[in-house]
């Protein structure tokens, strides 16, 4: 069986090559980015390793460098220890004398308190002594002051009291002409809304009853333009409608004579020998039929 030969290629044209190169760009860089995807992925893999091998020997060297820093600072604390112990005995020597010395002062000091603290009684009972006679004298003028303030309180009291009967029989007295003034008020206000609403009201039906005059006058403007349209295109097209109306008359006696010339066609046909033409005479005898029948047809497209 011979084998199909392949079809050329067609040159690609400008736009397919375009189109083509746009790919092969898509393609590139979609390869970079995986690439690089790959190279950044690598490199943080391995950054993680590496933090963690740093983690394991910095532990590891930590715990070697503080085994020697104990080490060392053991020995230094015991050679601090036995200095401070020294120290600590030369200052518990001093702290002894100075407590020694400091009870002999406290002694001393009791014995001056103790002293004072008598002097100090004898002057408080003699201050006790003056305040109760000071609160007695007080509590005279306290009591003094208390029933004069009583007794100005109770009349100012009564005085307050008749002022404010007073004013509530004037505010009553008030509340009922304003509740009368109100009353002849609101009285008069719907007196007035009456008025001014039956004002509205007949002024809204004299608008509704001008609105309609002169739409009337309108309508009928509106009515005797389209009259007068009606008639002048009656006018316009009665000499049309007079032709329309004999071409149609012509067009009936045409196709009545139509008819009759085809009947005479169809025996002259049979009467007619096959060797003989007929037609010229069917020529000139449908001439004027076709003639009127064009000239009815321009006058209808006008």
């Amino acid at each position: 069986m011979p084998k199909k030969g392949k079809k050329p290629k067609l040159p690609l044209t400008d736009e397919e090559q375009l189109i083509l190169f746009q790919q092969k760009l898509l393609a590139d860089e979609e390869a970079a980015k995986k690439k690089e995807r790959l190279l950044t992925q690598f490199l943080k893999d391995k950054l993680a390793k590496e933090e963690h091998n740093s983690s394991l020997n910095l532990n590891k060297i930590n715990t070697q460098w503080r085994t020697v820093l104990r080490e060392v600072k053991t020995r230094e604390l015991h050679k601090d220890i036995e200095i401070l112990s020294q120290i600590f005995e030369r200052v518990v020597d001093c702290k002894d004398s100075v407590i020694k010395s400091l009870a002999r002062d406290l002694t001393e000091a009791e014995e001056q308190y103790a002293h004072a603290l008598r002097g100090h009684l004898h002057n408080v009972d003699q201050l006790l002594t003056l305040q109760r006679r000071r609160l007695s004298l007080l509590e005279e003028n306290y009591n003094m002051e208390l029933e004069v303030l009583t007794k100005e309180f109770e009349t100012e009291r009564k005085a307050i009291l008749d002022h404010h009967d007073k004013e509530i029989h004037y505010l009553h007295d008030v509340f009922m002409a304003m509740e009368q003034n109100y009353v002849d008020s609101e009285y008069e206000s719907k007196l007035e809304f009456q008025s001014m609403w039956d004002d509205l009201k007949n002024k809204n039906l004299e608008e509704k009853h001008f609105l309609r005059l002169q739409l009337e006058n309108v309508v009928e403007d509106l009515w005797r333009r389209f009259q007068d349209a009606l008639k002048n295109y009656t006018d316009a097209t009665e000499d049309r409608k007079i032709a329309f109306e004999t071409l149609k008359v012509k067009d009936e006696k045409s196709s009545k004579e139509i008819e009759v010339q085809m009947k005479k066609i169809q025996r002259l046909q049979v009467s007619v020998p096959a060797g003989e033409t007929w037609f010229p005479l069917l020529h000139l005898s449908i001439f004027p039929i076709f003639f009127w029948r064009s000239h009815w047809l321009f006058l209808l497209s006008l």
